[in-house]
């Protein structure tokens, strides 16, 4: 399986984008309809965390949403 690719300009912090992966890789698995949806909704929630200091994941799933639904700057919308 291969994902959407985004471009992140804007880089904080990439400790911590792993564990954003593997943990939204989880939740799709379990939340969400195909393993394509899962593996979209992991790399979405790895690019978000990039713009968050720190190595906690503070988006939400609503955030990791919009994101996927086309937000494609990485950054997040609040």
């Amino acid at each position: 399986m291969v994902s959407r690719a985004y471009e992140i300009t804007h880089i904080v912090d990439r400790v911590g984008g792993g564990d954003s992966f593997a943990g939204g890789l989880i939740y799709g698995w379990q939340d969400l309809a195909t393993h394509q949806d899962a593996l979209e909704f992991a790399v979405a929630a790895s690019c978000l965390k990039h713009s968050i200091p720190g190595d906690f994941n503070r988006t939400t799933v609503d955030e990791v949403r919009a994101l996927l639904k086309g937000g494609g700057s990485g950054r997040v919308q609040r």
